[in-house]
């Protein structure tokens, strides 16, 4: 059975209209708010009825805006636009020139910004069963938006599907030239959100890494993973790789480059759990973060998440390459489609 049901929500935050949409398709439900087009609950069920929910998050809309939560903010579920990870110093040259961005990492723009698409109350442009259970919104960026030129119409497509694949694409389209490097920020534990994911195992389809400076800023150079700890080409127990490095926080550069359409690129199991989840996409980078810095919250279920909680899997272009030459161009212009699509896959294995 297919199916999608609209809740509309009696929050209200700064006079705007929240809504979460629960799509249902083949024994999984996918829920999503407008609220920074925020995956709330990917819910797996399992054979004796009970569901295994492999994503972290919160069970009242109102805590993703808290100011106790946005003073640490862990960008739970959200959409990250206009640009993904760090831009070095805040700053960058196009076509001449100079635009300064809010700092809101040190002296560094994070994720786009201090007031990003994260948390922006996105439209609803549409919804409906085929051909399996969608939800698409849009927001207007506007010009000069956390120091980004152009107005910026984004869109993003979550589509839940017989495969028990969480498909999400993204387009957006400018009316000046503006950088554009978007990302999703799903903390994923295949055990139901409990424990860490030190029992997890991830394989990333990647034989270099960007390197970062003390600041985790791409500098532009690529490292080789061979002999290091970052060398995820085979599966990896996260528990081996964190007893050698405090985390990873750090961008994969995928073998496949870029391309067309999605293609796999990473897949993660977990010890206790029967399920595996790939990771396709169109990106060249999977950035891979294990939750160092979630901050101590109570999550769905009453339950405490503490760092390593949940690791995230963010694909995109190569981080700061607005202002690394040589990068893949990050750079969209009128008349042009931004494009992204990402697919996270479910498998049971057990």
């Amino acid at each position: 059975m297919k199916q999608i049901v609209r809740q509309d929500l009696p929050q209200l935050r700064k006079g705007e209209d929240i809504y979460l949409f629960t799509l249902r398709c083949n024994g999984c439900e996918l829920c999503i708010t407008n609220f920074g087009a925020i995956v709330t609950h990917f819910r797996l069920q399992e054979p004796d009825g009970s569901w295994n929910d492999v994503v972290l998050g919160f069970d009242r809309i109102e805590d993703y805006w808290a100011e106790t939560y946005l003073a640490q903010n862990p960008f739970f579920g959200a959409v990250v636009g206009r640009y993904g990870n760090r831009i070095g110093n805040a700053r960058f040259n196009l076509d001449g020139i100079e635009y300064n961005l809010i700092a809101n990492m040190k002296n560094d723009t994070l994720h786009g910004g201090p007031e990003a698409l994260d948390k922006k109350c996105w439209q609803v442009s549409s919804y409906g069963d085929e051909p399996f259970p969608f939800v698409e919104f849009s927001y207007l960026s506007p010009d000069g938006d956390q120091g980004f030129p152009g107005n910026l119409q984004c869109h993003i497509r979550y589509e839940l599907n017989n495969c028990n694949e969480m498909d999400i694409q993204i387009r957006a389209t400018t009316d000046k030239p503006t950088p554009v490097n978007f990302t999703t920020h799903h903390y994923f534990n295949l055990q139901n959100g409990d424990g860490t994911i030190h029992d997890h195992q991830l394989q990333i389809a990647a034989s270099n890494i960007l390197e970062q400076d003390n600041d985790l800023v791409v500098t532009g150079r690529y490292l080789p993973v061979e002999g290091s700890t970052h060398d995820l080409r085979k599966p990896l127990l996260l528990s081996e790789g964190l007893s050698k490095i405090s985390e990873y926080d750090q961008s994969f550069v995928l073998d496949k480059g870029i391309s067309s359409s999605p293609e796999l690129c990473a897949s993660l199991t977990a010890l206790s759990s029967p399920w595996k989840m790939e990771l396709w996409t169109t990106e060249p980078v999977c950035h891979f973060y294990t939750g160092k810095w979630i901050p101590p919250v109570i999550g769905k279920h009453g339950k405490n998440y503490l760092p390593f909680s949940g690791l995230c899997l963010e694909t995109q272009i190569h981080p700061n390459a607005v202002n690394i030459p040589g990068f893949p161009n990050t750079i969209l212009r009128p008349g042009e489609v931004y494009r992204q699509h990402t697919i996270y896959k479910m498998l049971r294995e057990k």
